[in-house]
């Protein structure tokens, strides 16, 4: 793409100063940065009069004051939430006299400017927004331009909603490798009224049913405040959520009967240890009930494998290894990867858990003519020494997703209950075709308590509270039979079933 790049920028360039703008605001996330960079130093070059504004996920913080420090034809750039401080920046843009315009931009939060005399100045960045002052975007001229475009005939537009921002899990419980929140944490979401209302809002306007909500999170109580208000709408809606990955049984209900048909849970890894050193509050066990269970419930489910943590063991990844080609039939990660030091999250800000060295990543390099000083606080990621899996550690875990990744569309292991047994309907890739019936009545009644994931313990006092008088030592014999047999999961002394409950449709 190089090659079109100098054409494409001086195009949009052209189309901009031809609407003789007196200020240009760019907004840009991760990397949005060198296009928007290369049109704004353009627009400057041919028009010196025209204010370039900058704001977005790649401002935040130190990064937004970097970026306006290194690049002199910035003007401004707001830091943090810019719903209410642009119109500020605009509002002082506006009625401003040459002998008050220091004193009135020092009053705009999170701004970066520079005084009369060049020097920078950095304001301190506002609180966050309360969820009900987010406004809804204006999308109009996007589908006004779609409709003339050449390419809309090979697309399938789809709408983006959000009901809130920041994570609450992350409030109480920051993810160690995470840094996508940035300054901006604190869990905030609208009311389940006002979503209904943008929802229905949006779809009329724009006649589209495929809906993505961009919140790194869903809130707790939408499950039952909202869902089953969209559900009541009996609307053809197709929405994406966001969500922790340990749902319970009826949260995936709800999100099947609200029209979510497609979620991404941060499940990150199978193995506990690992997650444990992540912070995720939750169990390789648990994560794989949610694949499950979202598999019966015919929800799509995206989620990546991370490796790469300090404190991290291949001892502690063997027993899941030898269990992936049994999980073939329930939704693969659609990538592994080693965790990115990310800024923002509790690895960098804390180098004592275990990444001390850093530098920014080397790919930015190959982007930016700047210092490594220069650069340090103006990205977002930063190679450091590799912990935990090293790379030959961490190849049998790729090349076990390769072919779990390659056996899923042809894959289904099924639960189907009769009367006195229950049949297990084996069709995965690589394991034999079978039907296998558990009859005898402790096998059954073990069989059905492992659908919700216990540990021998656990499951020996509820078969004795259901009537069922046995030993641990008598129920390990059904259980290693259930797994020789690939039809349950176990690890860190959990045991969980694999069937689903239905037969899923796959789309390859």
């Amino acid at each position: 793409m190089r090659g079109y790049a100098e054409e494409f920028v001086d195009l949009v360039v052209t189309e901009v100063l031809a609407r003789a703008p007196s200020l240009v605001g760019f907004s840009t996330t991760f990397m949005q940065n060198v296009p928007s960079l290369a049109v704004a130093k353009r627009i400057k070059a041919r028009d010196p009069g025209v204010r370039i504004v900058f704001g977005g996920g790649n401002c935040d913080g130190p990064m937004g004051a970097a970026l306006h420090r290194n690049y002199p034809f910035v003007d401004f750039v707001v830091r943090g939430e810019g719903e209410e401080v642009f119109p500020r920046l605009i509002d002082v843009l506006d009625d401003r006299t040459d002998d008050v315009r220091d004193d009135q931009l020092a009053t705009v939060p999170g701004l970066c400017w520079r005084e009369a005399s060049g020097h920078c100045r950095t304001n301190p960045q506002p609180a966050p927004l309360p969820a009900e002052r987010i406004p809804v975007p204006d999308f109009d001229d996007w589908f006004t331009q779609l409709e003339q475009s050449p390419v809309a005939a090979h697309l399938e537009p789809k709408l983006v909603l959000e009901t809130a921002r920041g994570c609450w899990w992350g409030e109480k419980h920051h993810c160690t490798f995470c840094g996508l929140n940035g300054t901006l944490m604190k869990f905030r979401a609208k009311s389940p009224e006002t979503v209904l209302t943008e929802l229905d809002e949006l779809t009329r306007r724009h006649r589209v049913l495929d809906v993505i909500v961009v919140d790194n999170i869903i809130a707790n109580d939408f499950f039952r405040m909202l869902l089953p208000r969209i559900a009541a709408l009996d609307w053809d809606l197709r929405l994406h959520y966001e969500v922790k990955s340990n749902l319970r049984p009826e949260e995936i209900a709800a999100f099947r009967e609200a029209r979510v048909t497609h979620v991404q849970p941060g499940i990150e890894s199978l193995v506990s240890p690992v997650l444990r050193l992540m912070d995720k509050g939750v169990t390789g066990t648990r994560n794989v009930r949610t694949l499950r269970d979202c598999e019966s419930a015919g929800l799509t489910v995206t989620w990546n494998w991370l490796y790469g943590f300090p404190g991290e063991r291949v001892d502690d990844y063997l027993p899941v290894l030898r269990q992936l080609p049994a999980l073939v039939h329930l939704q693969p990660p659609g990538g592994v990867a080693r965790m990115l030091l990310e800024r923002f999250s509790p690895y960098f800000d804390d180098p004592a858990l275990g990444f001390a060295q850093r530098r920014t990543a080397r790919p930015y390099r190959h982007v930016y003519d700047l210092s490594e000083a220069q650069l340090r606080d103006m990205v977002y990621l930063f190679d450091t020494e590799p912990a935990g899996l090293t790379d030959a550690d961490a190849e049998p875990l790729h090349e076990l997703i390769e072919r779990w990744t390659a056996g899923y569309p042809d894959s289904t292991l099924v639960r189907i209950d009769e009367p006195d047994a229950i049949v297990v309907r084996d069709r995965r890739v690589g394991w034999p075709t079978v039907d296998h019936r558990i009859d005898d009545p402790v096998a059954r009644a073990a069989y059905l308590a492992l659908e919700h994931g216990r540990s021998l313990p656990a499951l020996r006092r509820e078969l004795a509270a259901a009537g069922f008088s046995v030993s641990e030592s008598e129920l390990r014999p059904i259980l290693d039979d259930l797994a020789t047999r690939g039809l349950v999961f176990h690890e860190s002394g959990q045991w969980i079933t694999l069937a689903t409950t239905a037969v899923p449709i796959k789309v390859g």
